[in-house]
């Protein structure tokens, strides 16, 4: 069956991973948005043709304004967060997939989920920050809402035999361990942003990347399974799995476990997001089980990866803890790739946030705006 997508955030490496998948199913391209990578969108709207784009930076889409300029059947450009939710909110598309970094993904989730639209959801953000509004807004409006980070997929798909999914008692979240894996604090001292840029497995954008290393990004996707599975995060036990053949697996009240392998390639699960519930043929390879030599367990090292620890007790307190330690990790990311923090500084500084306030109770999405915004400035005083 063909579909209409609209794909936010299409210049990044979900984004155009993504669009390797739309190509090969022969899916209608409906809206394209991207921040400021003017070249890159230009090249697929030269190929997919969309009826709408966003750039959210205002410069970006004032040269792609330009560029665009006496183009026969150019798309309509819109413009800033606030084009992105009115590229989110348009009729006409089967799936949205948001696959914006960062914090800046919330808004057009909501507004995707409230427009009726099924959000095939990349940022995990959305949920770290403000996952008591989205999971609201998805039972509210009767949309689905699914995962596209392989950890969530894997689980989502080992959850497909509704009985069984009854009787879930333990989610087993995979992590690769990234490039620091078996290092300890003193051994990470002096790593740079090219050390913890090399993942041994997954080709993935610089801020997932660098999130990878610290462990923040498990952290992350602890938090958004506790939203997208209603388990508490005790029952969610992280597993180091290094050569991520085993995306993730979850445990029934009998004890069997079931998980879901194959190959480290982000098209399996943007895939099955977008073609779900039907699985057809893609662009993966096979996974050949003749070639494993072996898979391995490890426990994460919470005591040298802060963040992970950090990620844990910002959604013990609830609240708006979660996204202050997202905003804690953005600000903290950002300036270690600017070269302005050592690597050890990103987790000290997003601990330190985390520890700064009790964070609990319900929050609106001005409260979600104002602690991100307080969290970056935390972040920036204490260098």
């Amino acid at each position: 069956m063909s579909k209409k997508i609209t794909l936010l955030g299409s210049t990044g490496s979900i984004g155009t991973q993504s669009l390797d998948v739309i190509r090969a199913q022969g899916y209608e391209v409906f809206g394209l948005s991207a921040h400021s990578h003017v070249e890159k969108i230009l090249e697929q709207i030269e190929e997919f043709h969309p009826r709408y784009v966003c750039m959210t930076d205002p410069d970006a889409a004032a040269r792609l304004d330009v560029a665009l300029a006496g183009r026969a059947n150019a798309p309509r450009l819109l413009t800033g967060p606030e084009g992105l939710k009115e590229l989110a909110a348009m009729d006409g598309p089967d799936v949205v997939l948001n696959s914006v970094v960062g914090i800046a993904g919330l808004g057009a989730s909501l507004t995707a989920i409230e427009s009726g639209h099924d959000l095939a959801l990349a940022n995990k953000e959305s949920l770290v920050t403000g996952g008591h509004l989205v999971t609201q807004a998805v039972a509210k409006h009767g949309v689905k809402l699914l995962p596209v980070d392989s950890e969530h997929s894997a689980i989502f798909q080992c959850l497909q035999d509704k009985e069984s999914a009854k009787s879930l008692t333990k989610i087993l979240l995979t992590a690769s361990g990234g490039p620091f894996f078996g290092m300890k604090t003193e051994e990470l001292r002096g790593k740079t942003k090219a050390d913890a840029l090399k993942h041994p497995n997954w080709n993935m954008g610089a801020k997932i990347t660098i999130d990878s290393a610290t462990l923040m990004n498990k952290g992350l996707e602890l938090i958004e399974a506790v939203w997208l599975f209603g388990l508490p995060p005790e029952k969610i036990q992280i597993v180091v799995q290094r050569q991520s053949i085993v995306h993730s697996a979850v445990q029934y009240s009998d004890n069997s476990i079931i998980a879901q392998l194959g190959v480290p390639d982000m098209r399996i699960p943007i895939q099955y997001a977008l073609t779900y519930p039907a699985r057809v043929p893609g662009v993966v390879p096979e996974l050949d089980f003749t070639t494993l030599k072996l898979l391995t367990f490890d426990v994460a090292d919470e005591e040298t990866f802060r963040c992970l620890a950090a990620c844990k007790k910002a959604i013990k307190k609830g609240g708006l803890g979660p996204c202050a330690a997202n905003g804690a990790n953005e600000e903290a990311v950002k300036l270690f790739l600017e070269d302005k923090i050592g690597f050890l500084d990103i987790g000290r500084l997003v601990e330190a946030v985390v520890d700064s306030d009790s964070f609990g109770g319900d929050y609106t999405l001005a409260d979600v705006y104002e602690c991100d915004k307080m969290a970056r400035a935390f972040v920036r005083a204490h260098l």
